[in-house]
């Protein structure tokens, strides 16, 4: 029906009507050419230097092929090869021509379209388009192995560099892989990125990903490679700390070539889904006197489901943020006059200092000492303990008299101190001294965030000095500890043994001692731990214990580390029971369970929600009254709570018995005690929780039994 026919009648079905005259047939119109969509990589430019990086990629990798050529047929004979598999399984192989994704394939089609990276003898990470090159263990990584999800988005953060480079055209830094996703840093001059950005930046990797870009590699001299990135100082400067003799790694998908050890997955399809998540300021290899850069953070996964997951799972994780529950809360709070040390409110101060009690008593039932050590020392203390020349950058240091000092960001020295400040006897051993003194590092401001990231804050700390025999009873007397009281929180806790790293301090020869003594404690505590290479204390090795919480997050927060080094930096000795040796050198372990305190509480917040279990709650009762003739009760009902050791308040206001009991909720009150004339009549209160479980009427007696039980139990 035309548009003239509309508002017209309907007209009556016998009605005759005339023959509509026939019009003129149109004359044909000339069809217009299609507008051509414009892709949004075809609205970025390419600077010259990406065209130029390109030009010499492709004539690099012209010639490797033409060499790969040369060897083919010199070398037409293929050379066998054994593929071991985790389950002992041998797979023939053909070197510099079998890859991982061929051994997968051989299984079955679903195992290699679900491998992303692999790894070859236990130790090195392996592209799974690579060629294996001589007999090996392969082990295959799927996305959900912590090698799969390093090379996966390893390879992501490339994507996402490419997508810096096309937008912005800036000088791209570094772009790792994280624990919780990925990053790139870019130098941009006066430019900034912002949350405006975010859309773009997704379009145009989106796009990258549709391309199916392969990821290449390439093995280059150092001199090429410099020319390679002359553009960009960020690159030249870290080639430049390679030996003139090596090779540089460079992998290249669309148009980034970037400096590169690997691995990463075939293509960029296989990054299904991909999204930015958060930027950043940060400075040049992390320190604050370099270049400020962008960071632009991101995430990815191999199927859409997993990214749906992931933004219900920071959903959720938004609504416990420990920031956001402090303040809604009233528990710290930080000022600009003071940053990375937290003001601790009346309320967050209950729940720190039940912590800090918390450990306290345990410290008197396990035989800790507790001290206090001085807040400032010399410059001469931490040279003496080897930190000033492997610390000093993250340390406050104060001129005193002419001379260097810093406020203390660790305990242990002035325990030394304390330990040689005397002789000792073996009988004295272990001497466990305890300190809960107030430290301070220099972190960089980029890097705080809120409880979990502070300059100020306490520890639970520890150093136990003992013989190198009682070294095994102490660690597990330590693991023991520590499982006790993460079992009160509720955590699940992993074990994990950190070796000798490069920059180590002593004798490899004691440092095996101190690794075997660990190592043996650990399997005698009879709970899983996995090996993490190279990854100890510079002064000894350690046990690093990360925690997982409801959200099934990691974090690391106890240590035990073993320690040879500072016994002999600060020549502590003690009298042996040996009469052929007179002196002998104890062992120093360092302990901590909770760790910083601080940090541990942002972890307690959002494990709980901020709904806190009774025996640490800031804000255990609160009395409602129904109306004012209800209030003298009320007051009286609390005094008594109060009285008997619990916080309790009072709202004797006068809005709606309703309005109270839900505002009490939201603050997350344990106990809600209803007062009205019944309850007078029968000298109780009407018990409900923040839950609205409406428990019915107690005695006041009855209630603060079951407060102390409930205490006692940790609940």
């Amino acid at each position: 029906m035309s548009d003239s026919q509309e508002n017209k009648p309907v007209e009556n079905s016998t009605e005759v009507k005339p023959v509509a005259e026939k019009k003129p047939a149109a004359e044909k119109k000339e069809k217009k050419p299609a507008v051509k969509k414009v892709g949004v990589m075809e609205t970025l430019q390419t600077p010259d230097y990406i065209k130029e990086r390109i030009e010499i990629w492709e004539g690099l990798k012209a010639k490797h092929l033409e060499s790969l050529k040369g060897n083919n047929n010199n070398n037409m004979k293929e050379e066998p090869i054994n593929i071991t598999l985790p389950d002992g399984k041998i797979v023939a192989g053909i070197k510099n021509k079998t890859t991982p994704y061929d051994v997968a394939k051989g299984i079955s089609r679903g195992l290699a379209d679900s491998i992303v990276s692999s790894k070859v003898n236990g130790e090195q990470i392996w592209d799974i388009s690579r060629p294996l090159e001589a007999d090996c263990n392969l082990q295959l990584c799927k996305f959900d192995s912590e090698e799969g999800k390093k090379t996966f988005w390893h390879s992501s953060a490339h994507i996402l560099g490419q997508a810096m480079e096309r937008i912005y055209g800036g000088q791209l830094c570094i772009g790792p892989a994280t624990s919780e996703g990925f990053y790139y840093d870019m130098a941009m001059g006066d430019k900034i990125v912002s949350a405006e950005d975010y859309k773009l930046i997704n379009e145009v990797a989106q796009k990258i990903v549709q391309e199916k870009q392969p990821f290449e590699r390439l093995a280059v001299p150092r001199d090429i490679a410099l020319t390679m990135f002359k553009f960009n100082k960020y690159k030249t400067e870290i080639i430049s700390k390679i030996p003139q003799e090596e090779t540089v790694s460079l992998y290249r998908c669309g148009t980034l070539v970037d400096l590169c050890r690997g691995p990463h997955v075939p293509n960029t399809s296989y990054i299904k889904s991909f999204a930015v998540t958060k930027n950043s300021s940060a400075y040049w290899l992390g320190k604050a006197e370099n270049d400020d850069l962008q960071r632009v953070y991101g995430i990815s996964f191999p199927d859409k489901k997993q990214m749906e997951e992931y933004e219900n799972f920071m959903r959720e994780a938004a609504l416990r943020d420990h920031r956001n529950v402090g303040k809604a809360q009233e528990l710290f709070f930080f000022h600009p006059f003071s940053p990375g040390s937290a003001f601790f409110l009346p309320h967050g101060t209950r729940i720190y200092n039940k912590l800090v009690e918390f450990i306290r008593d345990e410290y008197h039932k396990r035989g800790f000492t507790e001290v206090i050590s001085p807040s400032i020392f010399s410059q001469k203390l931490w040279e003496q303990s080897g930190h000033w020349q492997k610390y000093s950058e993250n340390m406050f240091v104060l001129p005193v008299d002419k001379d260097n000092f810093s406020l203390k960001p660790m305990n242990c020295p002035g325990h030394c101190l304390m330990f040689g400040s005397r002789q000792r006897s073996y009988r004295e051993l272990p001497l466990r001294f305890a300190d809960f003194g107030v430290l301070h590092r220099n972190e960089l401001a980029g890097a705080l965030t809120g409880l979990t990231r502070v300059r100020k804050f306490q520890q639970d700390d520890a150093h136990i000095f003992c013989t190198t025999e009682m070294i095994e009873d102490e660690i597990n007397s330590c693991l023991g500890f520590m499982q006790y009281v993460y079992g009160i929180f509720g955590f699940e806790f992993g074990l994990e043994l950190s070796t000798r790293p490069d920059n180590f301090l002593g004798e490899v020869a004691q440092w095996d001692i101190a690794e075997a003594s660990l190592e043996k404690a650990l399997n005698k505590f009879g709970k899983p731990w996995k090996l993490n290479p190279k990854d100890g204390a510079f002064y000894g090795p350690k046990i690093d214990i990360h925690i997982t919480d409801c959200l099934k997050r990691s974090h690391q927060c106890a240590t035990i580390q073993l320690d040879f080094q500072l016994p002999i930096r600060f020549d502590l000795e003690y009298q042996s029971d040996d009469a052929s040796e007179l002196k002998k050198r104890p062992v120093i372990i360092h302990r901590a369970i909770l760790g910083s305190v601080e940090r541990m509480m942002a972890i307690l917040i959002e494990h709980t929600g901020g709904k806190w279990p009774l025996w640490v709650s800031p804000r255990q009762a609160i009395v409602v009254t129904v109306n004012k003739t209800h209030n003298e009760y009320g007051q009286k009902v609390c005094k008594q709570i109060s009285d008997a050791g619990y916080y309790c308040d009072i709202d004797d206001t006068d809005k709606t018995i309703s309005k109270k009991v839900r505002e009490a909720q939201l603050a997350q009150y344990n106990y809600i005690l209803v007062i009205g004339q019944e309850e007078i009549n029968g000298n109780t209160v009407n018990v409900r929780t923040r839950d609205n479980v409406v428990r019915g009427s107690l005695t006041v007696d009855d209630l603060i039994s079951e407060f102390n039980q409930l205490v006692k139990e940790f609940k």
